[in-house]
Formats: structure tokens, sequence, C-alpha cells
């Protein structure tokens, strides 16, 4: 009989365990090099990248981000491959592989470059970049730029660059030969930050302008409706509130005016936070992505992922990021959706803060960092040996549809881009803890898949859900995220009660920057996410709260109005949001 259900499983594995997802969760679970610089693997070596750019060429979707020395490709926005390429060449004494790398798709050409202050780097082309056949465009780009990006603007058949990373100097921008793509005129100066007025672009982990002014980088120019939509990142790649905003232009290279909708792309709670530094493309379904930087920042400052969020335009113009649930599963595009609205398939997190029973635990790395929904905390085992687990136990049997592995860097050996490596896993499910039945079987995975996501593509119900370490491809077996999405078999939250939002009045002195929400703690939430914006109709903006019944919100614009509401979650669901407030 044991046999029979173990043969079953390893048929369900089959089916369940890779189909095709139809869904995706943050952070992107794309095989991550290593750091390559010594300096900052003082801590650790560990895995780093972020400022990403995807761009649609010709219905197929690349991404390139920092350090990673080649690029990815991918048809769906979930199956990513990998293309090592090398873009630097023997004169580029450098680290930075393609440190912040400018992509853009212009007319039958791929073209990309590194960030450099110099004017020796390589502007490079390619017709064919699925097969990883470049040439260089131009020997010795004349434009030396930091966070650059290359802009076409193909309804007037013009190029332009943009860049700037300082706590100085605003961004620039230029017009570009479209033949020999070397610089027109003089750069023009565009904006800086005015962190006086805008609270979410001051420096520090609490906008605070702690010992260092706020940076501005990562430009990026969006086109839409003949208006020009161009992007920054700030107040520093290492904080929660690592944003991006825009200003917004009829005009290409002046006239730009501050989107009243900022920062567009935010995510400051959550697993995984920051939403700053990257690039907004349209996908093969005619809907908008934000790709951007979320943050780890332990083992170094520049510890960092890629993450994806539904974005879009709404009917007048505003450009937006969703990033509400924004690491919970999320479809991926399959047809044309409005983006403002819930993008994700109702499955909650299952083993929030739940009891955990593991192999070993390396010294302070304790089992319950797998289920604290902090990206920055982990447990380690003693080892990387097959047999090492961790079990997750749901306290109820329940309905499973997915499953999110975030494993972290304990005792890594890598600097740089490895290749050919892999994680191999087996998942199991119990109701007893004593018979077990494989649900997933990566025993003979050969992917490098540090943040492995697989959607079921039918549930299963289990009590405990077990994973067992098989292989790892360095380090120990270390886990930041165990999570576990489906449906819990109880009531959604009621709805958050005394909710008040406490701002300086205009008349009176005071940080008008920042404002104090409180409510009554709700016992069957698990958490809370807080939506505001300038608009009763435009709340895009949304923070999302575990463990407390207060937070100190330091992203709010010096004179402007603000609405907010609040909802509550748990396993089982989301509550009503309250009734829009407003503070002047």
């Amino acid at each position: 009989m044991k046999k029979n259900i173990l043969t079953l499983a390893f048929i369900q594995c089959a089916i369940l365990g890779f189909a095709q997802n139809k869904t995706y969760a943050n952070p992107m679970n794309i095989d991550y090099g290593y750091t390559p610089i010594p300096e900052f693997a003082k801590n650790g070596k560990h895995r780093a990248t972020a400022d990403p750019v995807i761009v649609n060429h010709k219905g197929t979707y690349y991404l390139f981000s920092t350090n990673q020395w080649g690029y990815w490709w991918s048809d769906d926005l979930s199956d990513w491959h990998f293309i090592s390429r090398k873009f630097l060449r023997d004169k580029n004494k450098v680290y930075d592989e393609l440190c912040a790398p400018a992509v853009r798709s212009i007319g039958d050409d791929l073209v990309v470059i590194g960030s450099t202050h110099t004017k020796e780097f390589t502007l490079w082309k390619s017709s064919d970049p699925k097969n990883n056949q470049w040439e260089p465009l131009v020997d010795d780009f004349q434009v030396g730029a930091w966070d650059p990006d290359i802009f076409y603007d193909e309804e007037f058949d013009k190029v332009y660059i943009y860049w700037g990373s300082s706590n100085l100097y605003p961004l620039y921008g230029q017009e570009l030969d479209r033949k020999t793509f070397q610089p027109i005129g003089e750069k023009i100066e565009l904006f800086g930050l005015s962190d006086h007025i805008h609270g979410w672009e001051r420096f520090g982990e609490y906008n605070d302008n702690t010992f260092l002014q706020p940076f501005m980088e990562g430009a990026w120019m969006t086109k839409y409706k003949g208006k020009y939509y161009l992007q920054y990142g700030a107040p520093g790649t290492e904080f929660s509130g690592y944003g991006d905003g825009v200003y917004v232009s009829d005009h290409p290279l002046r006239g730009f005016k501050y989107q009243s909708h900022n920062p567009f792309s935010y995510k400051p709670g959550g697993f995984i936070r920051g939403a700053g530094h990257g690039a907004t493309f349209m996908d093969n379904y005619k809907n908008w992505w934000h790709v951007t930087t979320g943050i780890i920042s332990l083992k170094n400052n520049f510890e960092r992922r890629n993450v994806l969020f539904p974005s879009g335009f709404d009917q007048d113009g505003v450009l937006y990021s969703n990033t509400a649930y924004g690491d919970y599963p999320t479809f991926l595009p399959t047809k044309t959706v409005d983006h403002t609205k819930n993008n994700t398939p109702g499955w909650m997190l299952l083993n929030y803060n739940k009891p955990i029973q593991v192999s070993s635990t390396l010294g302070g790395y304790k089992a319950n960092n797998s289920v604290d929904e902090n990206i920055k905390t982990y447990w380690s085992a003693k080892t990387s040996n097959k047999g090492e687990f961790i079990i997750s136990d749901l306290e109820d049997q329940l309905t499973i549809h997915a499953i999110q592995i975030n494993y972290a860097d304990q005792d890594a050996e890598f600097l740089g881009k490895t290749l050919n490596k892999s994680h191999q896993y087996v998942v199991y499910g119990s109701n007893d803890l004593k018979n077990w039945n494989i649900i997933l079987d990566k025993s003979k995975n050969t992917k490098d898949v540090p943040h492995d996501y697989i959607e079921f593509q039918k549930p299963v119900k289990y009590r405990y859900v077990k994973l067992e370490n098989h292989k790892m491809p360095t380090g120990k077996f270390a886990i930041s995220g165990f999570r576990i999405f489906g449906k819990g078999n109880g009531e959604k939250p009621n709805m958050v009660e005394n909710f008040v939002v406490l701002r300086t009045d205009p008349e009176k002195k005071g940080e008008r920057r920042s404002s104090w929400m409180k409510w009554k703690q709700n016992a069957d939430a698990d958490g809370y996410v807080i939506y505001f914006g300038k608009k009763s109709d435009k709340l895009y903006g949304s923070i999302m709260v575990y463990n407390n019944t207060e937070y100190y919100f330091t992203g709010m614009d010096f004179s402007d109005e603000y609405f907010f509401q609040i909802e509550a979650f748990n396993e089982n669901g989301i509550s009503e949001r309250t009734k829009i407030q407003n503070v002047k």
C-alpha cells in the first residue's frame, strides 16, 4: 500500500510540480550571480544584482541587471534563460560588468551599454540577442554616463540619453545622432531632488537624512500618448523606502513637472522591501509592468534582487505601480487587464510565524526566521548535507496552491557569476508527521533557483509541509522564506476599527512630510495593508504592515492633501477596506 501511495505521489509531482506557472512571486526567481567585488563580500559572499531593465524586443523579453556577466530572455516573464556574455573589453579595467545598464529596442536591434564615467565603453547592438550575436555599434561611446538610459523616440526617429547617480548633481539629458549615436550639443540639466518638499526623497531608513544627503539615480524614460515620463530612483538603494518617482513633460529635454502621484513605485513593507531604480515596459498583451530593485542589504548594502510589479497609466495619464501584496502570487500576463485592480489569485500566506521543526540549527540562525516574512533574516542548518530539512506546521489541513523557497547565502564560496549550479530538494506533505507523501520532487533539478516558486496545477491539502535538502550550489542549507500559499479554512478578518491618521495642521509649525497612523488591533489579522494617494479615487500607494498597529509614514509631500484606507488580511482572505480618510 505504501509503495502505491509513493508511486501516485511521484505521478502527482510530475503533473503538479512542473506545470507552466500562471502566476509568479517576488523576488524574481533567476540564477543571480554573486557579488564580484571582494570589498563587498567581507561579511560573507552573497548573490547580488540591482538596477534591472526588461525590454520587449520583437515579442521576447530581455532582462539585464548589474554585474551578471550576461543576460536573460523569456517568452512569458516566468521562465528565464541565461546567456553568458561579457560586454566589457580588455581596455575597460573595472569590476562592474554592465553596472546599471542601458538597454533599448531600436529598430531591428537591441542596444546595450553599462555605466561609466569614461569615454571608452562600447555601445553594443544585436539583431539576434537570443543567440548571443553582438557587434559594436560605437567602439568608444562619447557620453560618460552613470546609470544611463538610452531612449528611442520612435514617433520622431530620434535617440536620447539620460543619466545621473549622485546626491549632489541632477539628472541630465542629451540628444544622440540617430546614425552615429554620438552626442549632439551640450548635456542639459533636467531636474534634481526636492527632499525639503518630498518626504520620500529624504535619505535613510526613516527618511531623516541621517549622515548623508539623498541620492538621485536610475533614469528611465517612457513615452505614453505624446507625454514623456522620466523616472528616477531615490533616496538610497539600501533602504526599505527606496522608490521610483517620475516627472512628466511634452518635450524629451525640457519642461518636466513632478507627477502628483509619487513615488509611483514604492514598497516599504512585506517580505522583500524596496521598489527603486527600475524600468517600465509593455508586455505582449499591451499591459505595462515595472521591473525594479528589491533590497536585502544584509551582508552588504548592495545585496539586492530584482522585483516585478503590474503597472500602468490611468485614464488621466498618471503612471502607477501596483505593489499591494507585491510579494504574494501575482498573475502573469495572458490577456489585457486593468492593473489598478487586484492582480492576484487570492492565495494567502498559510504559515506566517507558525511552528517550525528543523534538522539542525547553525548558531543564532533560528528556525522561525524562515517564516517571519523578512528576507533579511534566515534559518541555517549546520551543513549542506542531503537530508537536512525544515518542516512547517500549518496547524490545520489547508489547501496549498503554491510554494516559494527563498534560499539564503550562508558560507557561500563564489565571487561573480557561476554556471551549471543547481538546487536539488524534495517537498513532502503529511497530516500526522508519520506518513509522508511526495508533493514535489526536484532531486534531479539542474537549475539554479535561489527563489524557486512552484505553482500546483491542482492544489494539495496537508497540515505539515517538509522541505528536504538534496544539494546546494554552495554554502549551508539556509532558508530566508519558506512560504506556503493557498486557502485557509476560517474566516477573513473583520474590517479594521478606529483607524486614524495624525498630521500637523497646515497652519501650524510641524513636520508635514510625515504622519502617524494608528488602529485597533484585529485579533484575527496577520497583517494590514494601508493605501494612500492624493485623490480619493487614486489610492495607488500601499504599505504592508506586520506585527504592529501603528505606522510612521515618512513619504509624504509637504503641502498636499492625502487620502488613506486600511484593510486587514490573514490566511483566509482580506477584509473590507475602511472608509476613506483625508488629511490636509
